[in-house]
């Protein structure tokens, strides 16, 4: 018997689900400092997010180093170690295949406050409270 294709809603919430399993077991390896590397021991990293290719073959990880220091400095040492990243992801998830993970540098919390910043300029804020 052929198995019915998926709902896009059901892929797309086995997409996040996925996504946020892959997340938690690369914060767990960065929290407990398995990668024995100088900068990532250094360094306290947040994965903020991890979004999933639709054949969950291919994550993509958004991470802030704390306050976004040497932000440029914990990317190259995470790169550097994506093997054992995935290796580690692909053993605890037991998944079909294993994900290839490309890290990225977090911008949403530098848009965020660009936003807040533009919203608390006078002019904004005169606009705003005129209207009433």
């Amino acid at each position: 018997m052929a198995k019915q294709p998926a709902s896009p809603e059901a892929r797309s919430v086995r997409l996040l689900k996925v996504g946020e399993q892959v997340r938690h077991f690369l914060s767990d390896l960065l929290t407990r400092q398995e990668v024995h590397d100088e900068v990532l021991t250094s360094h306290s990293v947040s994965v903020t997010e991890v979004r999933m290719s639709p054949d969950l073959r291919h994550a993509t990880a958004y991470i802030k180093p704390l306050l976004g220091a040497n932000e440029e400095a914990v990317l190259k040492a995470l790169r550097t170690h994506t093997a054992y990243f995935q290796k580690e992801v692909a053993q605890r998830l037991r998944l079909k295949y294993a994900a290839k993970i490309k890290f990225l540098a977090d911008e949403s919390f530098d848009v965020a406050g660009h936003i807040d910043r533009l919203l608390a300029d006078p002019k904004v804020q005169r606009d705003l409270t005129t209207g009433d």
